[in-house]
């Protein structure tokens, strides 16, 4: 790609790499090394005409919720039942029925690919649109609340 100065790299991520649940920590944080990871990337190879495109998916309605796939530890803590159990138990009820359309994803993943100004970020599916509106609405009031303290951090010449 370099030596052609063009080329689109896309990695994988999940609306995971952007809001994390209990009882995901691991998935989440690998997802949020994707971002970071393919941020810094897209910045490092955009003067070589190469351009990167991170995919937040929410749920789409494949495998990776059956209980062949999504493994979790064997042991729970009965203190974590109310967070990461919950979670856990939301997700393995879900599988089967999730919202999103591999098939539609393709296409859509196609029709990015093929643009010539294709996203840094591409959320797929409303649901990973929800979430990630709720997530910035979230770190936009923390931020406003602790605005003053954090500029305030200054040297006093």
């Amino acid at each position: 790609m370099r030596s052609q100065r063009s080329g689109h790299i896309v990695n994988i991520s999940s609306v995971g790499g952007f809001y994390a649940d209990p009882g995901i920590s691991a998935y989440c944080g690998t997802k949020f090394a994707v971002e970071g990871l393919s941020e810094a990337l897209a910045k490092e190879v955009a003067p070589l005409g190469i351009r990167v495109t991170i995919v937040e998916s929410g749920y789409f309605r494949t495998e990776l919720l059956s209980q062949d796939s999504a493994r979790y530890a064997s042991r729970e803590i009965p203190e974590y039942d109310a967070t990461a159990g919950a979670v856990r138990k939301g997700i393995a009820a879900m599988h089967g029925k999730q919202a999103g359309d591999p098939r539609k994803l393709a296409l859509a993943l196609v029709r990015i690919f093929n643009d010539s100004n294709p996203p840094l970020r591409f959320l797929a599916g409303a649901d990973a649109v929800g979430i990630q509106e709720q997530k910035l609405e979230q770190t936009r009031a923390e931020l406003e609340r602790w605005r003053e303290l954090s500029i305030s951090l200054a040297y006093e010449d």
